[in-house]
């Protein structure tokens, strides 16, 4: 029995390096490929065989492609399981936009309390961005919530300005809330501010418009929810916390 598990641990293996391997080999093929189809500087962010199908899913930030291990074509679409009828592609990229919540630095947002603050939505935001005034007016009807707003700057020449007067001012939730709801445009002002990291971390987890939520659960939602959307996302994402 030992050499017989024995010798399935090294099959095992043997097939993990294979397939370590392939995938190498594909990553390094696909990259030139890439920087031809779509410009310099776009390369994969990982490569991963898919078990079940003679094809490698090619991750580019929220997008994926898939290719032959020849790298002989190129495939930009959805795999759908007609038997279990399910879009793999879109199970996959909500799998990829999950977020680790307990990573977040939430020290580089503003923060806003309302109720018992039992729920928690942390967003992305741009002073400039008119979705994220009417998503303010959602919040001012949702109690029982912890906001965390990162002040993303990625609209208007002016935005970064707005962002950074925002985080200097003496209440920054107010200065965030008066700009968003009245329009009332935040005091020039100066202080250490972490613009530069908000944006790294905005890259860093792909998040390439505005507003952009994510719930305690690590859900992400890319766009506007009216109210009652914000209700039901902010229960299930609290009641799914483990």
């Amino acid at each position: 029995m030992k050499i017989k598990a024995l010798i399935g641990g090294l099959a095992a293996l043997l097939i993990a390096q294979a397939v370590l391997a392939s995938e190498a080999r594909v990553t390094k093929a696909i990259e030139p490929v890439l920087a031809e189809l779509f410009g310099p500087g776009i390369k994969p962010d990982a490569v991963r065989k898919l078990d079940n199908f003679n094809l490698y899913e090619i991750q580019i930030g929220g997008d994926l492609l898939y290719t032959d291990e020849r790298v002989s074509y190129l495939i930009n679409g959805d795999i759908l399981d007609i038997k279990r009828k399910k879009n793999l592609t879109e199970e996959r990229k909500h799998q990829l936009s999950q977020v680790k919540f307990s990573d977040l630095p939430l020290d580089l947002a503003v923060k806003q309390v309302k109720g018992n603050g039992r729920r928690v939505l942390v967003t992305f935001e741009d002073p400039n961005c008119t979705y994220c005034r009417k998503l303010a007016k959602e919040l001012q009807g949702i109690s029982n919530v912890t906001i965390y707003t990162f002040v993303y700057p990625i609209l208007s020449p002016d935005s970064s300005e707005k962002a950074k007067n925002i985080w200097c001012a003496p209440d920054r939730a107010k200065a965030w809330n008066d700009l968003m709801l009245d329009g009332k445009q935040p005091a020039s002002a100066s202080c250490n501010h972490p613009a530069e990291r908000v944006a790294a971390l905005g890259r860093r987890l792909n998040i390439r418009g505005v507003p952009a939520m994510i719930f305690a659960d690590g859900t992400r939602v890319p766009g506007y929810l009216p109210a009652d959307g914000l209700e039901r996302a902010l229960d299930r994402g609290s009641a799914n916390v483990r």
